[in-house]
């Protein structure tokens, strides 16, 4: 764990004596989110008319839900009936990248300006704006708004930044048309629990829980794919600059093999020479990184060593009609002279 990590999630003394000394300014900043949400919501602060048909991905807690990856499987699953951009702030620069190559059809605008991105969007002849990490940015009106609350992070005690990963308790999702919990190392019977928690704290919220499954290990420069047998016994250098990086290597020492992590804050920009010492460690281990980490990763690691990418799909396990009826009103909204 990150020295950060350790003070949010941490049992130990010294991760208690921190959190405590945080605890004030947690208290503030959740008063601070709280008056936003309530400004935005009585109409003190002003909300601006999308010029397109937008629904909204985002979050409670910084990081480690599968935001992206799900953004990216809605933006895909809507445009087999509608020509679909997908928007987001672009912070660090590798979520734009990944949405490129999970959806390579489609304008990926990146830009702090949620209203002036859409704006793009529709200058990209797009009909529906996906707006990735969008449930705190209120100033742009959106048709519908989807929550991702991680299993593993549901199941531990929540606290609010900076004593914890939670931007928002999950109160704050009352305000949401579907709660989505998503789980990568987290059992189904966990999921179940998250499940009965959502449902006490948000009575008749529509719940939908996803698995970001693993699929296959793909070579991060040039063509060419392992399966994952080859992760069994195999010692293995796993690279991770996202949320929650111990969740990265749970996958891959699920499938059998001794892994090695090397973890750097979500967003990491890597630089040359912590590449050139990553290449150069644990020589005989299998380099592997996320998807996430393989587009900044790509132009930088040396040709002298493989680095492969651990792939992933989105499995809908339940709550697959409460996606498909959000998604079916979505596009209720099209204009009928455009989508013709």
């Amino acid at each position: 764990m990150s020295v950060i990590e350790r003070v949010w999630f941490g049992s130990s003394a010294v991760a208690g004596v921190a959190r405590a000394a945080l605890w004030p300014l947690a208290t503030a900043f959740g008063a601070v989110t709280t008056a936003r949400r309530a400004l935005y919501s009585a109409g003190l602060l002003p909300t601006r008319e999308a010029v397109l048909p937008c629904v909204s991905v985002g979050n409670l807690t910084v990081g480690g839900t599968g935001k992206t990856p799900f953004a990216a499987w809605l933006a895909g699953l809507l445009s087999a009936n509608a020509k679909v951009a997908i928007v987001l702030r672009g912070y660090g620069g590798d979520e734009a990248e990944v949405h490129r190559r999970l959806n390579p059809g489609l304008p990926v605008v990146a830009l702090a300006d949620r209203v002036v991105a859409v704006h793009m969007a529709k200058a990209a002849n797009a009909q529906v704006a996906v707006l990735d990490d969008a449930f705190q940015h209120r100033r742009i009106s959106r048709i519908a708004d989807i929550v991702l609350v991680s299993v593993e992070q549901l199941l531990r005690p929540r606290r609010l930044l900076p004593a914890g990963p939670w931007r928002e308790g999950l109160s704050a999702a009352r305000t949401a048309d579907l709660i989505v919990l998503t789980r990568k190392s987290a059992t189904i019977d966990d999921a179940n629990a998250a499940r009965k928690i959502v449902a006490t704290e948000l009575p008749s919220m529509p719940i939908a829980v996803v698995l970001l499954a693993s699929k296959s290990l793909e070579r991060v420069n040039g063509a060419g794919s392992r399966p994952l047998g080859a992760l069994r016994n195999a010692a293995v250098l796993a690279v991770a600059a996202i949320g929650e990086p111990d969740l990265f290597r749970n996958q891959l020492t699920s499938f059998g093999a001794r892994v090695t992590l090397a973890s750097f804050r979500d967003h990491h920009a890597f630089s040359a020479e912590e590449v050139r010492r990553l290449a150069e460690s644990e020589p005989d281990a299998l380099a592997v990184c996320t998807m996430k980490d393989a587009v900044k990763l790509a132009r930088l690691w040396p040709a002298s060593r493989e680095l492969w990418y651990l792939s992933q799909q989105l499995v809908v396990e339940q709550g697959a009609e409460h996606i498909e009826r959000l998604c079916a009103r979505v596009l209720e909204r099209v204009s009928p002279a455009i989508a013709g």
